[in-house]
């Protein structure tokens, strides 16, 4: 019997045609070629104001948060349904992360709760687009608003999504992507910071460039380059830049095939979900579907465990998602002691299937006939 692995990364097309040429360039390291081929590609695709590759999410969410400029004791409110880098990124600055409970359909966070974490320390929201789903952004921008309050969003899962025809990752101050060898476009590791608000513009540049000038100085603008602000190597080389690029070309086929494969997974197992037995994925009428994952709901962790084991069994490999950050060893005594019932319920009970690029429609029919199995016993 094949196995299904839970993830396999892709080679579309000229990912090979395009390192080689980027070798035979001369340059490497980062910022040639192909770096500003992608950078020109998100800011015509996306209409982001300014984008500066990393070499991970994780990277472009420090950026966020060296960019925040946040001073001991600033609150960051964000969803403790995330992946750590969302929290880590503001940690490492020094702020308190103050976790919202996520929403009854969706993993996102609960816009209705924000309002009441904010106080005069609240620097800071940092929202998350699980499996690019939107979050509610609107009523997000008028709190923003109405507290002089920075967004973040973290658009690891959510290239090529979007809330009420806007793109996901251009609605907030700032944005992080992901293009890790899980996301819907890969390149192994790397990131991307989006930046839309101005005032930021400059002051990425020196920090994505180790604090330096070093950019200006290449454009001819500053006669020497100097140490001017904080930073860290966060660009990604030019052997990332080229391999991403082949993929951005092809995104449209990627994305189609993705599609194809959620609809029959949904289609499939749309029977259990109305028995009763498992809770399918909810995408709002603002948001749109970009395929990125697809999960279950079952009705305790009990049966998750099992449901995972059962496909185990059968050569399909699932996962759980995260475990809800505020329970989590590192920060549950600075939690506030509030309980984050949905969070939890996420926690116990999603199931992410086999989701990626070459997954076969035999796969997919094999494993909704695996779960059906598990649920008709």
């Amino acid at each position: 019997m094949k196995q299904i692995p839970f993830n396999k990364p892709f080679v579309i097309k000229n990912e090979y045609n395009y390192i080689k040429d980027a070798i035979s360039t001369g340059k490497i390291s980062g910022n040639g070629k192909y770096t500003q081929l992608c950078h020109k590609y998100f800011e015509n695709k996306f209409a982001f104001k300014k984008t500066l590759l990393t070499s991970s999410c994780t990277d472009a969410l420090e950026m966020c948060a060296i960019l925040c400029d946040l001073m001991p004791d600033d609150e960051v409110i964000m969803p403790s349904y995330t992946f750590v880098s969302t929290a880590n990124a503001f940690v490492l600055r020094g702020a308190k992360i103050v976790f919202a409970d996520s929403e009854k359909l969706t993993p996102n966070i609960d816009v209705a709760q924000i309002e009441g974490l904010i106080n005069k320390k609240t620097k800071a929201i940092a929202v998350v687009h699980y499996g690019g789903v939107a979050v509610d952004m609107k009523p997000l921008l008028a709190l923003a608003q109405k507290h002089n309050l920075l967004i973040v969003e973290d658009a690891a899962q959510a290239i090529d999504s979007y809330y009420n025809g806007k793109p996901l990752g251009s609605i907030g101050n700032l944005s992080a992507f992901s293009f890790h060898e899980t996301k819907n476009i890969i390149s192994g590791e790397g990131g991307l910071l989006a930046i839309n608000d101005p005032q930021f513009i400059a002051r990425a540049e020196i920090i994505w460039e180790k604090g330096t000038n070093r950019a200006a100085f290449f454009r001819g603008e500053v006669d020497k380059y100097n140490w001017v602000d904080v930073g860290s190597s966060f660009l990604a080389s030019e052997l990332v830049a080229a391999f991403l690029y082949a993929q951005l070309e092809e995104m449209e086929t990627i994305q189609n095939r993705r599609k194809h494969l959620w609809q029959l997974y949904f289609k499939g197992l749309e029977p259990l979900a109305k028995q009763g037995k498992i809770t399918l994925p909810h995408i709002p009428d603002y948001a749109t579907n970009n395929a990125h994952l697809f999960y279950i709901l079952t009705n305790s962790l009990t049966e998750r465990t099992n449901l995972a084991a059962h496909l185990k069994n059968n050569q399909i490999l699932a996962v759980f998602h995260y475990i809800s950050l505020h329970s989590s060893p590192f920060y549950n005594d600075k939690h506030d002691g509030r309980n984050l019932p949905n969070t939890d319920r996420y926690s116990d009970t999603l199931l992410r299937l086999p989701m990626f690029y070459e997954l076969q429609d035999t796969d997919v029919e094999r494993i909704v006939e695996v779960i059906k199995t598990f649920y008709n016993k």
